[in-house]
């Protein structure tokens, strides 16, 4: 007895290829949605730090 390995169409892969992707595109789209719409907390006020002057070098 001889097994035979039945397997699916081309166009028939190819469309659900193609479903996957769309599925797969809709998901990422939605993380990047749902990230934006948080509201990570942020520095309230600005960081500034002082440099004097001496520790600057001149090259030529």
């Amino acid at each position: 007895m001889q097994f035979s390995k039945n397997t699916s169409s081309g166009k028939g892969s190819f469309v659900i290829l193609l479903i996957k992707l769309i599925i797969g595109l809709g998901i990422i789209l939605g993380i990047v949605f749902f990230l934006s719409t948080l509201d990570f907390p942020a520095p309230k006020k600005e960081i500034e730090k002082i440099i004097p002057n001496e520790n600057f070098k001149i090259v030529k």
